[in-house]
């Protein structure tokens, strides 16, 4: 005998792995044909999974997953954070800056794990938890660039000044990782951002991006 199940919980989890299965996320349209219901039902279990956080919805109006899909499991950030460490740690060792991995939290860059070198005199304080708008800052910036160049690698994205006078950011995206959005970055007080940096910054963002595969 067939145990009797939930037509809506189960039709919420599905939009749960649809989005989880892309890292672009997808239109109410793309998901009612892929679930093969109307549009209304699709708004109301969107709008149900945004009240917890499961679900969030960008500027353009794609749903993707939340992070309230990693807060569901009390280990998984700490996990996130474990399996970028020794990435971040390198980085900041080797480039005498404060390194961090950064993921999208609705409109926001937020710092989920922050790394800062040993042997400075000096260095950005920087802190997990710090958010800041997806459009100021290398980390954020970087993750829009990816947005926008899907099909391709977007490199690394420098800033200065945007988010603390006196400051450079150089920040590459996470590429290839479903489910999530974010940046690997370093921030340093310096007029320019050395050349060598923008390369550093990429190979250890695919080196995080691979832990967390």
């Amino acid at each position: 005998m067939t145990a009797e199940t939930s037509q809506t919980l189960d039709r919420g989890l599905r939009v749960l792995k649809l989005l989880a299965d892309t890292d672009h996320g997808l239109t109410v349209t793309e998901l009612s044909h892929k679930l093969g219901v109307n549009r209304t039902v699709v708004y109301r279990l969107l709008a149900t999974l945004e009240q917890h956080a499961l679900v969030r919805r960008d500027l353009g109006g794609r749903a993707r997953v939340g992070l309230g899909v990693l807060r569901l499991g009390r280990q998984v950030h700490p996990l996130v954070r474990e399996a970028a460490m020794p990435a971040l740690r390198s980085l900041a060792e080797d480039i005498g800056a404060t390194a961090h991995l950064t993921l999208v939290d609705g409109a926001e860059a937020l710092a989920v794990a922050v790394v800062e070198p040993s042997w400075t005199d000096y260095h950005v304080a920087y802190r997990a938890g710090f958010r800041h708008p997806l459009d100021r800052g290398a980390a954020g910036k970087a993750i829009l660039a990816a947005r926008q160049q899907a099909a391709d690698d977007p490199g690394y994205t420098l800033t200065h000044g945007e988010l603390e006078a006196g400051a450079c950011g150089a920040a590459a995206p996470l590429l290839g990782v479903t489910g999530v959005e974010g940046s690997v970055g370093v921030v340093m007080l310096a007029d320019v951002v050395p050349e060598r940096v923008g390369t550093r910054v990429l190979d250890a963002a695919r080196e995080v991006a691979e832990a967390l595969r």
